[in-house]
C-alpha cells in the first residue's frame, strides 16, 4: 500500500528534526543529521542549511511494515507557504509539529484551515515536551479551542489489541455502539481500533502524539502506530491520472513531480497538451535529492519524470478536469533591478524558468519600460530570489521595495463596443460587463446567436476575455469581479482573419470600463492578536489607525484576543510593531482574506500615476473603414456607429 504523509508546522517547531528521525529510523537514512549542524538529509540545498530554515517542499521514501510512504517536508515560513499547499494537495495524510513551549502559533492556523479545505487527516505531534516550560496539557487545550475539539491525546501507545482506558471512553463518547458495548463492558480493543481509523479518515478524530525529535522520544513509538491508523485506496486498473505538484531542474533537464492518483505510468507512455504530444523518458523515485530510476509506477506512489516540457503545477495529467486555484496568493510585487552585460530578454528567461518552479512569481514583463516585476509572498522570499540567482544563473540582481498588488473592479453595468475594422479586417463585439460578487473574479456567459457571429468566433471572444489579466483603467492593475456576457457580433467572410476578435475584444472591454463606474481594490488580511489585558485599548486603536475593523473582544480573567480585518497595506510590518509593546508574548496571525475596497485611493491612484490614454496594449476607440481607409472613432461615439445594433 502506498501511503503520502506530509510533514507541517509554523518554522522553528522541529519538523526537519522529526522527519530526520523518521526517515532514521525506517532505515531511509544512515545517519541523522541536524538543522544546527548544518547537514540534514531534506533541507540539502545549501540556501537551506545556510539559513537554517525549509525553502523547498523535499521528500523521503521509506518502509514501514508492507507499506511504502512518502514523507515530504515541507516551507514553515510563510513566505514559502506556497510549496507547501502545493504539497498539500498531494498527501494522503498529514502531522502537524507543534513546539510544546509555544503551542500554536500564526502559521500552524494557516496550515490547519488548509487541511481541512483539502480534506486531509491530520495528526499532531507535540515537539519539544524536555525543553524548560514544555506544557503539554496547555497546548492540548490550545489544539481543541483552536484548531478542533475532537484533537485525541494518545497517552499510550496503540496496539492491535490494545488501546488505554481513557481513549476507549472518548471513543464510546462519539459513537452509540461504541457507547452501549462500553456501558456492558463488552468493548473490545479492535473495534475501537477500527473506529478510530474510520474517524481519522472522515476527519472525526486529530489523534496527538508527544515526544522530543531532538532527544529522539516519542518517535519510534509514532512510527510504529502509523500502519494502524492510516489506510489508502486507489484504483489501480483504472487509466492513468496523476497530478503535477512541484516542478524542479536537473542540470539541463526539466523534471516533474508528481502523484499518481489512478491507474499506473510507464516510460514511454505519451501525454497530449494542445497541439503537443510528450513521452515519459525516465521515472525516478526520489529519497532526498538520491534516486532511483524504475520503468513504471503505480496509483499512490510519488516520483519525478522527465520528457514532460508542457505540464505546469497543478495540472492533472490524464484528466480533463481544470486544475483548481490555489488559496495562498501573494499580495507584493516588486521590480528585478539587473544592471549587468545579459540582455533583460535573457534574464525574463531565467525568471520564465523560475515561474515554472514557483508560478505564485507571477513574472510580469512590461514591454514599454522593458521591465520584469514579480509577485511574492514576503521580504525573505526576495533574499533568497537574489540568492537563487546568483547560486545557479550566476546573475546578480537586486529588486525594488515590495509593492502592494491592487486589483481593480466596476460597480455598475454598462454594454461595451469594441469594432476593428482596418483596410481587409473585421470584427465587431457587444459585450454586457456586470459587477460579480467580491472574490468571484472573471466569469463569462453567452447571449450570442449563431445566426449572428458563428460558434468559432463567439469561442474566440471568450477565449480573449481570458488569455490574459486585463488593465483596469485608475492603476494598469488587473480587472477581477466582472461577469461578462457576449450579446451579439459580427465577422466577414473574407476579411476577417487570426486578430481581428482579439482586438474587437479587447475594444468593446476598455469602452464598457470608460463608461463603468470604477473602483480600486486593495488586499485584505484577517487578523487575529493575542495579548495581555492590559494592551486591549494600544489594541484597538491601532488597528482603527489601520484603516481596520474588528469584532468584540473576547476577554478572559488575563488575556484579550482580537479579531478582524484591515488593509495588507497598513498591517504588513505592524507584527514587530505588536512585539515591540507586548514585549514579545502577544501572538499575532495575519491571513490573506481576499480583496476589497481600497481605503485610501485617491492617494494609491496618484502615486502610481497610470495614464489610461497611453497605454500600449489598450485602446477604447474603436476603427471604422470608408473608402478604403481606416479612420479612428473615440469611445463616446462608438456606440451609434457600430453595425449591429
Amino acid at each position: 500500500m502506498y501511503k503520502t504523509i506530509g510533514v507541517l508546522a509554523h518554522v522553528d517547531a522541529g519538523k526537519t528534526t522529526f522527519s530526520e528521525q523518521v526517515l532514521f529510523h525506517t532505515n531511509s537514512i544512515q545517519a541523522r543529521g541536524r538543522v544546527d549542524h548544518q547537514d540534514t538529509f531534506l533541507d540539502n540545498h545549501e540556501l537551506e542549511r545556510k539559513r537554517g530554515i525549509t525553502i523547498f517542499a523535499e521528500q523521503g521514501r521509506m518502509n514501514i511494515g508492507d507499506d511504502t510512504y512518502t514523507l515530504i517536508d515541507t516551507p514553515g515560513h510563510v513566505d514559502f507557504s506556497p510549496e507547501m499547499e502545493r504539497s498539500i494537495r498531494v498527501m494522503d495524510y498529514a502531522i502537524i509539529i507543534i513546539s510544546a513551549v509555544e503551542g500554536v502559533q500564526g502559521h500552524t492556523e494557516t496550515v490547519w484551515q488548509l487541511l481541512r479545505k483539502y480534506h486531509v487527516p491530520t495528526f499532531f505531534f507535540i515537539n519539544k515536551i524536555d525543553r524548560e516550560g514544555a506544557n503539554v496539557e496547555a497546548v492540548m487545550k490550545q489544539l481543541r479551542k483552536d484548531c478542533s475539539p475532537d484533537v485525541l491525546l494518545i497517552d499510550e501507545p496503540l496496539r492491535a489489541d490494545y488501546l488505554s482506558s481513557s481513549m476507549m471512553e472518548w471513543l464510546a463518547e462519539r459513537d452509540e455502539e461504541l457507547l452501549d458495548a462500553f456501558l456492558n463492558e463488552s468493548l473490545e480493543h479492535e473495534q475501537c481500533l477500527a473506529q478510530l481509523k474510520d474517524m481519522i479518515t472522515s476527519e472525526c478524530a486529530f489523534p496527538c502524539f508527544t515526544g522530543s525529535a531532538l532527544k529522539d522520544e516519542g518517535i519510534q513509538e509514532f512510527i510504529a502506530q502509523l500502519p494502524q491508523l492510516t489506510d489508502t485506496h486507489f484504483e489501480q486498473d483504472a487509466p492513468f491520472q496523476g497530478e503535477v505538484f512541484k516542478i524542479r531542474h536537473d542540470g539541463h533537464q526539466r523534471l516533474t513531480f508528481m502523484k499518481a492518483m489512478q491507474g499506473s505510468l510507464h516510460v514511454r507512455d505519451e501525454f497530449t497538451f494542445g497541439e503537443t504530444t510528450e513521452k515519459i523518458t525516465e521515472i525516478r523515485l526520489y529519497n532526498g535529492n538520491r534516486f532511483e530510476t524504475v520503468q513504471h509506477v503505480e496509483a499512490g506512489e510519488i516520483f519525478a519524470v522527465k520528457g514532460l516540457s508542457q505540464a505546469t503545477i497543478g495540472d492533472r495529467i490524464g484528466s480533463t478536469t481544470q486544475s483548481q486555484p490555489y488559496e495562498l496568493v501573494p499580495t507584493l510585487q516588486a521590480k528585478v533591478q539587473y544592471e549587468g552585460d545579459q540582455h533583460i530578454k535573457e534574464v525574463l528567461q531565467i525568471f520564465r524558468l523560475l515561474e515554472a518552479e514557483e508560478p505564485s512569481l507571477r513574472v510580469l514583463w512590461q514591454e514599454k519600460f522593458q521591465e520584469i516585476h514579480v509577485h511574492i509572498m514576503g521580504v525573505i522570499q526576495l533574499e533568497v530570489l537574489v540568492e537563487v540567482l546568483q547560486k545557479r544563473f550566476s546573475l546578480v540582481v537586486s529588486f525594488g521595495e515590495p509593492q502592494i498588488l491592487y486589483m481593480e473592479t466596476i460597480a455598475t453595468t454598462v454594454t461595451g463596443y469594441g469594432h476593428f475594422e482596418p483596410l481587409k479586417h473585421y470584427a465587431e463585439v457587444h459585450v454586457l460587463m456586470e459587477p460579480n460578487p467580491r472574490g468571484t473574479g472573471i466569469t463569462f456567459s453567452n447571449a450570442c446567436h449563431a445566426d449572428d457571429l458563428s460558434v468559432g468566433n463567439q469561442r474566440l471572444v471568450e477565449k480573449h476575455l481570458f488569455e490574459r489579466e486585463h488593465h483596469g483603467l485608475l492603476t494598469g492593475f488587473p480587472l477581477t469581479d466582472v461577469h461578462f456576457t457576449l450579446l451579439t457580433g459580427r465577422g466577414h467572410n473574407e476579411h476577417t482573419s487570426g486578430g481581428d476578435f482579439r482586438e474587437a475584444t479587447f475594444r468593446a472591454l476598455r469602452q464598457g470600463l470608460e463608461q463603468a463606474q470604477n473602483v480600486l481594490l486593495e488586499p485584505y488580511y484577517r487578523f487575529k492578536m493575542k495579548a495581555s489585558n492590559d494592551f486591549i485599548g494600544r489594541m484597538m486603536t491601532d488597528i482603527q489607525q489601520a484603516a481596520g475593523t474588528f469584532d468584540d473582544p473576547i476577554l478572559t480573567e488575563t488575556d484579550v484576543v482580537l479579531t478582524g480585518r484591515a488593509p495588507v497595506a497598513t498591517l504588513m510590518s505592524y507584527s514587530t510593531t505588536f512585539a515591540a509593546y507586548t514585549n514579545g508574548k502577544g501572538a499575532l496571525t495575519l491571513q490573506f482574506e481576499g480583496y476589497d475596497v481600497c481605503h485610501n485611493p485617491e492617494e494609491v491612484i496618484a502615486q502610481i500615476g497610470y495614464d489610461k490614454n497611453a497605454d500600449p496594449e489598450y485602446s477604447s476607440s474603436s476603427i471604422f473603414c470608408a473608402k478604403g481607409k481606416g479612420y479612428t472613432v473615440p469611445w463616446q461615439e462608438a456606440q451609434a456607429a457600430m453595425h449591429c445594433q
